[in-house]
C-alpha cells in the first residue's frame, strides 16, 4: 500500500518531537530543558510496507520516516493504517546508530514509542509510551543522496511483544529537513 502524507507526516513529526520528554516518567515542568525537543533531522519516505507488525497483527503504513535528536537518539517512526485508530504509531527508537558501510545505517533498538487515541495529549499530540525493547534496524541508502532504498526493523519489547517493519522505496526522493531550534518566548522578533 502506498503511503500518504501530509496530514499523518505532521503527526509524526509532532510525536517524534514530543517523544524525548514522554516514556513513562512524570512529563517535565513548562519550560525545562527536557521540554524542548532536540530533533534536529528528519526524513519523510515513499514507499511501501511489505511487512508491519505489532504483537503479530499486521497492519499496512502510512507514513515512514526517520527522526535524528541533537542528543544522537534516532527514530524510525511509522504511522500504521488502523482503521480503529487514527494515532497509532510505533517508533524503534535507539542511540548510536552508525553507518557501517558506505550506504547502510544500522540503529540498535532500545525502546519502543507507542502511540494510539489513548495516550495522555500534550498541546492536542498524544504523548507515546516508551517500552523498554531490544532490536535493531537497518537502512539501505544515503540521506545526502536523498535516496533511502530500503529500511528493515525487527525488535521484541520487555513485555514480549514482537515488532517487524520491511519498508521498500519506490523510488521517489525523500523529503530531508534539518531542524534549527529557535527563540520561542514573546522578546524575540522571528524577523530579525
Amino acid at each position: 500500500m502506498p503511503l500518504h502524507y501530509p496530514r499523518l507526516a505532521a503527526i509524526a513529526l509532532g510525536l517524534s518531537l514530543v517523544a524525548p520528554c514522554a516514556a513513562q516518567q512524570p512529563l517535565p515542568l513548562a519550560g525545562s530543558p527536557e521540554e524542548r525537543p532536540d530533533i534536529d533531522l528528519y526524513a519523510l519516505m515513499s514507499g511501501t510496507c511489505r511487512t508491519l507488525k505489532v504483537d503479530g497483527r499486521e497492519f499496512p503504513c502510512k507514513t515512514v520516516a526517520f527522526f535524528h535528536s541533537e542528543k544522537g537518539r534516532a527514530h524510525f517512526t511509522v504511522a500504521l493504517d488502523d482503521p480503529a485508530d487514527e494515532s497509532h504509531i510505533i517508533a524503534f527508537s535507539g542511540i548510536n546508530g552508525k553507518r557501517s558501510l558506505q550506504n547502510v545505517y544500522e540503529l540498535p533498538v532500545d525502546r519502543m514509542l507507542l502511540n494510539s487515541k489513548h495516550r495522555p495529549k500534550v498541546d492536542g499530540i498524544p504523548v507515546p509510551a516508551a517500552q523498554g525493547s531490544s532490536g535493531s534496524c537497518r537502512q539501505v541508502g544515503n540521506f545526502a543522496m536523498l535516496k533511502v532504498t530500503s529500511v528493515t526493523c525487527s525488535a521484541k519489547d520487555d513485555s514480549g511483544r514482537a515488532y517487524e517493519l520491511q519498508f521498500v522505496s519506490d523510488g521517489t526522493p525523500i523529503t530531508l529537513r534539518r531542524v534549527r531550534q529557535t527563540m520561542t518566548n514573546a522578546e524575540h522578533n522571528p524577523y530579525e
